[in-house]
């Protein structure tokens, strides 16, 4: 895991332009803290930060093959699982190594396969190979955007990165926010439309994309998609499918040559994973696999039960904890590092995101890295095997808009005045629920069930699925952690697809399937135990945190926050602790404390990064 810039131009020799690049390098110092690395050449600059994880020696970058006819350069981020049917279909065509790192595999599957490349890989990605025969940039990323990749075109050049802030170190590129940034940032944030930022002329790479860069200019092309077909598989062959899908994609993320560990709340989604991973560790002679979890202080007293967050993780955890004698961690968090570590959660994701949400897995992830550099997380599972409410509440299935961001109006009503009567948000928001809606290929054999279910899912994984893994990518690589998400192996993800709903929501249970799949994998209790969410805290101190600095905030009439939005909205805010945002601003939790705390990021993010507003 690591932190890729560079840029390419046409019509300028580029061998001056170091201090452009180490610049930009720079800003990514957190995604790779271990080692840097720069390739000037012509028209070309390239920079790397190194998170070392695999063959430290072998896998230096940017990494660079010759041939007679040229270089292929590449930087990279990310981790490639199947290096070990690549490395052997390279041997037998010839090709000799100089270690075991993945770098050096996809450099030469590139070589290879070409543009196809992307075609044979499973893993999470976003990379830049520099083939100087063809004098050309290839950018390539992975099918679910788990790694991220931006990148802007301005005065003949091209400038990509792993995040914006580095964009932002290229000499006249300016930070400005038009109409539809506003509306990405208030109607559809903190989720985003793929390929989109809230930046005027900043993009990324659409996750299943690549791109080509040459002197004709930019060419992106698709190379991969859900493809809709009649599942064929009984019961009985679909669950063993289901369990061998499972067990490859977490076998394969397993592999590391620094400490690894797995992040555990007692959920089902966690608990496979630890259960899956410590049979590994067992059958391999490995020692005892190393489990976190996070928690709050106090929490255990202030808990207060819902229909989304119906229970605690504590008596779960302790049940996997002496059921696979795994060496578990527990991470308490306090209320005043939870308010604190906000700004530097937004600035791990250049703009507001899911508030303390984002602020508190930030610091789970800082504390895990003291005892490991790679982590497995059951991030994806909801997503793929139908674990939210909304998969199974009529009024969300039918509410014709994006059902974890219903608060449509109250959005719309946030907007300072003077921008709100110039930006519709549910205009915006409708456009991109039905472009994403014609996206989807249908089956006339799906029942009508299995129909309404297949939008659904598509959204859920397109859109709130992305979300998570921008947070998780984000915040993990700001702390130097590497994630892993099994449950987001596009094999395991593109058979769950095709599962009629019937078998999917087995016994009308969210995750039915899933959870008969494992029933005898886990305790009984962990099987049957019902969703709940990442935690959050429950402690008044909290609230009263965050409400004193949203307070001190809007007592400085010239905050910026004023000039986007509606003050007097705001002020209502406080005077009820959130309750005159009546709905969720995104997702399930994202009221009263979480509201006033995302309120503060906006003005963070305004006094940070003092974009212009261009409508």
């Amino acid at each position: 895991m690591c932190g890729i810039v560079g840029f390419v131009n046409y019509k300028k020799d580029l061998s001056d332009s170091k201090n452009i690049l180490i610049n930009m390098n720079n800003k990514l110092s957190n995604r790779g803290p271990d080692e840097q690395g720069f390739y000037i050449k012509n028209n070309v600059a390239l920079g790397h930060r190194r998170l070392i994880v695999i063959d430290p020696e072998g896998g230096k970058q940017p990494m660079i093959e010759t041939y007679s006819f040229g270089e292929y350069v590449i930087v990279y981020n990310g981790q490639i699982y199947n290096t070990k049917e690549l490395h052997d279909t390279l041997k037998e065509n010839g090709f000799t190594f100089n270690g075991h790192c993945d770098t050096e595999i996809l450099l030469k599957s590139y070589i290879h396969y070409g543009n196809d490349v992307v075609k044979h890989l499973n893993g999470i990605f976003a990379f830049a190979i520099w083939n100087s025969y063809k004098q050309e940039l290839f950018l390539a990323r992975d099918h679910f955007g788990v790694k991220p990749l931006y990148y802007t075109i301005f005065d003949n050049t091209l400038i990509f990165s792993s995040e914006i802030k580095a964009i932002f170190e290229y000499p006249g590129i300016e930070r400005k926010i038009d109409k539809q940034g506003i509306s990405e940032l208030f109607g559809i944030g903190p989720a985003h439309t793929p390929g989109t930022s809230v930046f005027k002329d900043i993009y990324e790479i659409k996750p299943a994309h690549y791109a080509i860069y040459n002197k004709s200019g930019l060419h992106i092309q698709r190379y991969w998609k859900l493809e809709t077909k009649e599942h064929t598989d009984n019961f009985e062959q679909t669950c063993e499918k289901v369990n061998f899908l499972l067990d490859d994609a977490i076998k394969r993320q397993l592999v590391s040559d620094v400490p690894l560990c797995v992040m555990l709340s007692g959920g089902l989604d966690s608990s496979i994973i630890v259960a899956y991973a410590s049979n590994y560790c067992k059958r391999n002679g490995l020692p005892p696999l190393d489990t976190f979890s996070v928690d709050y202080v106090d929490n255990d007293k202030n808990f207060v039960k819902s229909d989304f967050q119906p229970n605690s993780d504590n008596y779960y955890i302790d049940i996997m904890r002496k059921k696979f004698k795994t060496n578990h961690h527990t991470v308490v968090i306090d209320t005043p590092e939870l308010a604190e570590a906000l700004e530097d959660a937004m600035i791990a994701r250049d703009y507001p995101g899911m508030a303390d949400v984002d602020s508190s897995f930030l610091l789970f992830c800082k504390n895990i890295k003291k005892e490991a550099t790679v982590c497995l997380s059951g991030e994806c599972s909801d997503e793929i095997f139908a674990g939210y409410p909304w998969f199974f509440r009529e009024d969300a299935l039918k509410s014709n808009t994006f059902p974890w961001s219903i608060a449509l109006s109250e959005r719309q009503e946030i907007l300072n005045p003077n921008i709100s009567s110039k930006v519709d948000l549910k205009s915006y928001i409708d456009f991109r629920y039905n472009e994403s809606l014609s996206e989807i290929d249908f089956l006339s054999t799906d029942s009508e069930e299995t129909y309404e279910k297949r939008k659904i899912t598509y959204l859920t994984m397109n859109w709130f699925m992305q979300t998570l893994l921008d947070r998780s990518d984000r915040t993990s690589m700001y702390s130097g952690l590497e994630l892993r998400v099994p449950f987001c192996d596009y094999r395991l993800v593109e058979y769950l697809w095709n599962i009629p709903w019937e078998i999917k929501a087995l016994n009308g249970r969210e995750k039915g399937l899933l959870r008969y799949v494992v029933k005898d994998l886990l305790p009984s209790q962990i099987v049957d135990r019902k969703k709940s969410p990442y935690p959050k805290t429950h402690n008044p101190t909290y609230l009263r945190r965050v409400k004193e600095m949203l307070t001190d905030i809007m007592n400085k009439k010239d905050a910026p926050i004023n000039n986007l939005l509606n003050r007097n909205y705001i002020l209502d805010i406080l005077q009820t602790d959130g309750k005159a945002f009546s709905r969720p601003w995104f997702g399930q939790l994202m009221t009263g404390p979480q509201l006033m705390a995302y309120l503060c990021q906006v003005n963070m993010w305004l006094e940070k990064y003092q974009p212009k507003i261009d409508i």
